[in-house]
């Protein structure tokens, strides 16, 4: 069995190539170049932001470092085009539409399980293997995907949405080991990232202030911060779009009913809505309607009782599917706080990755919980 594994520059990476290695697999690496400034400046007319560039040589050069050690044979392609088209410019739209989606997913989805993929079957490989921290397991007779031993860094939520393909023609090394057993065995083969921090945040924008970069591309426009229960300006915003659902930091408010924190906005006004923690039943919703719904693992019905992460580190809560057709459905549950649009809803039944969709509209009390809260404000203002 021939296996490309995606060698990023880091730790975990490194240490799936080093144990399929071991195990006897011929295994090859890639390193995947997704970001490119200079195509950023060219398509935008936006200021080339260079640190991109060094942080991806930088990253280039780790894994460089990693194969020669292990004596593996390191590939270089870019997905620069494929990653533009269908990760980061569904990111700017979704924010653009006042919603909080999660490009990390799509990553996956498009990137690192699809072209990818198909350029490893394509030169004559039979599978693919990365450092996601995710068991590949059997379900109902089929082949699925489980939470990993080390559920502190378990990442299957951010596979929700590969395909069942993707799943058969991958590896996952990492399943059953901890991230200190990683450490520690880079550290045994004295790798030269052995110490190297993980990554945080999302790739394409690294360590700089996530609103720093999201100007370049949607201006910032000041605008009213609004108290939901008094209806009064309390404040001003720097923009709708950099505030997510549920946030309590970022937005300068005066009154003394704090603290505050985010329960809406209105992209079309300008305006942001906030509540005190007196108010907080406004954070709260019982359904939600999912889009782009993609079921990996075998069910036995349309209806049923599962489990459900509505963002990362998440505990699991209890929910009711139904689902409304192959793309949709519609989730019922007790009252959870800051379920928020563009979000992903991930599906499991006990450890088992059912699959996943975006948190597309969300209820309270039977109302859509946006068009409640400004019909409330609307009211008032009247």
């Amino acid at each position: 069995m021939r296996i490309l594994v995606g060698l990023s520059g880091g730790i975990d990476s490194a240490i799936a190539l080093y144990l399929l290695k071991k195990e006897g697999y011929e295994v090859d690496a890639c390193y995947m170049r997704n970001w490119d400034s200079a195509l950023n400046n060219d398509t935008l007319g936006n200021p080339t932001l260079n640190d991109d560039i060094c942080t991806q040589e930088r990253d280039y050069n780790d894994a460089k470092s990693v194969a020669d050690a292990l004596g593996v044979k390191l590939l270089r392609h870019d997905y620069i085009s494929e990653y533009w088209d269908d990760v980061f410019q569904n990111f700017i739209d979704e924010y653009r539409k006042g919603r909080t989606p999660n490009p990390d997913i799509l990553c996956n989805k498009y990137i690192k399980f699809d072209a990818f993929l198909n350029f490893a079957l394509d030169h004559g490989y039979d599978m693919i293997a990365t450092g996601h921290y995710v068991k590949k397991t059997t379900y109902m007779g089929k082949e699925a995907l489980a939470k990993a031993f080390d559920l502190n860094k378990d990442q299957s939520y951010f596979l929700a949405q590969i395909s069942k393909k993707a799943i058969e023609h991958s590896i996952f090394p990492l399943g059953d080991i901890t991230k200190p057993e990683v450490r520690k065995i880079g550290r045994e083969l004295d790798l030269s990232i052995k110490d190297k921090k993980d990554s945080t945040g999302i790739c394409f924008i690294g360590e700089r202030n996530f609103r720093e970069f999201l100007k370049n591309y949607i201006p910032m426009k000041e605008g009213n911060i609004i108290d939901i229960d008094t209806k009064e300006v309390i404040g001003r915003h720097q923009g709708v779009y950099y505030y997510t659902v549920g946030q309590r930091k970022g937005f300068a408010v005066g009154g003394d009913r704090g603290p505050y924190f985010c329960v809406g906005k209105d992209v079309v006004k300008n305006e942001l809505y906030v509540a005190s923690i007196k108010d907080e039943h406004w954070l709260y919703s019982d359904s939600c309607v999912i889009t782009g719904l993609n079921i990996i693992a075998e069910l036995t019905s349309d209806s049923f009782d599962c489990t459900c992460k509505f963002r990362y580190r998440q505990e699991d809560q209890k929910v009711h599917v139904h689902i409304i057709d192959k793309d949709k459905a519609y989730l019922t549950y007790d009252h959870i706080k800051a379920v928020t649009l563009g979000q992903q809803a991930v599906l499991y039944q006990g450890d088992i990755l059912l699959g996943g969709g975006v948190i597309d509209h969300v209820y309270q009390d039977g109302q859509d919980k946006d068009a409640k809260l400004k019909k409330w404000l609307e009211d008032g203002r009247g």
